[in-house]
């Protein structure tokens, strides 16, 4: 079983591009750059499975579009000329939603963590956690790498967009498993 529909890939790599490049790592070389790719990717990739959690919802992203980078660009103050097109088709791809909600738990490890389980519940994917570990565990090359990805107070413009949704996302799933363990325990006796 896949973990990501192949749907979804082009909003991943590109959403996950503009987290990196929106906020790079403070520390100079190619290694530390991939680690905030790294990190940025499996956020995105939590993100928009949670956003879009069906063939019928990745396929209806990719007939309507995403949306691309204009928004968040302007939001965090990064100039429209930044690249030359062709060079910049990666931005169309960029979704906002899917951009805020990784934002958003990667500077809150409780959502991060809320978010993966409610990933492993909708599909049962066993492991889960171990193929988000830069997410949910980061080490120390990962919190140095990424110190800007992570800071909520840098982010915070982004996180603030779509966090509201988020909460509501993962605080429905928690109800809806309460509710399904308290039936079936009712239902077991």
């Amino acid at each position: 079983m896949s973990v990501l529909p192949v749907d979804l890939a082009p909003v991943v790599a590109a959403s996950a591009r503009w987290l990196s490049y929106a906020y790079p790592s403070p520390l100079p070389g190619a290694f530390q750059a991939a680690l905030v790719e790294l990190q940025a990717r499996q956020a995105v990739t939590v993100a928009a499975w949670l956003r879009y959690p069906t063939p019928m919802d990745a396929e209806l992203l990719a007939l309507a579009g995403p949306g691309g980078t204009g928004h968040l660009d302007w939001l965090v103050g990064i100039p429209d000329d930044e690249e030359p097109a062709p060079a910049n088709s990666w931005r169309n791809w960029v979704d906002e939603v899917s951009a805020s909600w990784a934002a958003t738990i990667l500077t809150d490890s409780m959502l991060a963590a809320r978010a993966v389980d409610g990933l492993t519940r909708r599909t049962g994917v066993v492991g889960l956690p171990a193929r988000f570990r830069r997410l949910l565990e980061p080490d120390t090359q990962d919190q140095q790498a990424g110190v800007l990805l992570r800071h909520p107070d840098l982010v915070r413009p982004v996180v603030n967009l779509h966090r509201g949704s988020l909460v509501q996302l993962l605080d429905r799933e928690s109800l809806s498993q309460y509710q399904d363990s308290s039936d079936a325990a009712v239902g077991g006796h």
